[in-house]
């Protein structure tokens, strides 16, 4: 096909921010590129407006359901510009023929880092550290260290394996739990795999790196919080719906977790009015986990060049369907 011909709808709100190139190259390979001028992930609706005369569809954390997908009359692709296509209905694109891809790894490093952040966050209380003190008060706040604490990590793919790369410097001790556990990965850097209830059992904090499927939805529940030891922490840096959130609210309201760090909601951004938002010992942040700069021009050039591979016929390097 000439891809001078093609229209390419670019709705990651983050595409070529650190690396115009990244737009200028994709403006000089096709006929036509539409952007997400919105700042936000689309809904379904306004999907449906952009979509009929793509062929192309670089996409960010859009609600990408069958009714948007049957507005677009001519499209090959969805490249999707993150690991997780959840968001995507992939039983109506293998119907449709429509090659959905990914970038896998692109953004391990990031969210492990920002996993790491929040961690370190709430256990010495920096936020609350930094709003006293510029408040012209000096508070003596006692933290915790990592050192000689049990972190686990559940869910071991290329983000938590990062994470405990991380970790490992920390001199604490790393368990993790995955069904597939990569052996030599965790014996270089010291973690011991574990039952999911071990972990739970056993760990002072927990950090979440699941993708969402019907097997992880909800897991987060009343049975999961309750074998979590009193005082300790969560960290979700993964998919909101993997956790419970009235669930979560009640085991921090009652004292049985000591913290959460959340980057993500089940309803994104979360209404104003939900109560995790106020609570002192919840550190929030906008899923922020893959937007560096690293990341992002990963993200982008990995999304960019297999687009580009569907629409010239070619195979994408990185398809999920």
């Amino acid at each position: 096909m000439d891809l001078k011909s093609c229209q390419v709808l670019v709705t990651a709100t983050s595409f070529g921010k650190n690396d115009p190139t990244l737009r200028a190259y994709l403006e000089s390979q096709v006929g036509e590129v539409i952007y997400n001028r919105t700042g936000k992930p689309l809904n379904p609706a306004q999907l449906a407006d952009l979509l009929p005369g793509i062929d192309g569809f670089i996409a960010g954390l859009d609600s990408i359901t069958a009714e948007a997908l049957q507005a677009a009359d001519r499209l090959q692709v969805i490249s999707r510009y993150g690991v997780g296509v959840d968001n995507v209905d992939l039983e109506y694109t293998r119907k449709e023929n429509i090659i959905v891809t990914n970038t896998p790894g692109s953004n391990s490093v990031s969210v492990a880092e920002l996993a790491l952040g929040l961690m370190l966050a709430l256990i010495r209380q920096i936020p609350q550290a930094v709003q006293a003190t510029r408040a012209g008060e000096w508070p003596r706040i006692n933290g915790l260290t990592l050192e000689g604490k049990t972190v686990g990590i559940v869910g071991f793919g290329s983000i938590g394996m990062q994470l405990g790369r991380r970790l490992s410097g920390f001199n604490c001790r790393i368990l993790a739990y995955d069904p597939f556990p990569d052996l030599p990965y965790a014996s270089e850097f010291g973690i011991h795999f574990a039952t999911l209830d071990e972990v739970l059992h056993q760990s002072d904090i927990i950090s979440l790196h699941l993708p969402l499927s019907s097997s992880t939805q909800g897991l987060v529940n009343e049975n999961f919080l309750n074998q979590m030891k009193p005082g300790a922490m969560l960290i979700n840096t993964a998919r909101g719906d993997i956790v419970d959130e009235t669930t979560l609210l009640n085991a921090l309201q009652s004292g049985h977790l000591g913290g959460a760090g959340l980057d993500v909601f089940c309803q994104q951004p979360p209404d104003p009015s939900n109560p995790l938002l106020s609570l002192p010992n919840v550190l929030v942040t906008p899923h922020m986990g893959a937007h560096t700069d690293g990341a992002t021009n990963a993200m982008g050039w990995m999304s960019l060049r297999d687009c580009l591979a569907v629409l010239r016929g070619e195979a994408p390097q990185f398809r999920v369907r």
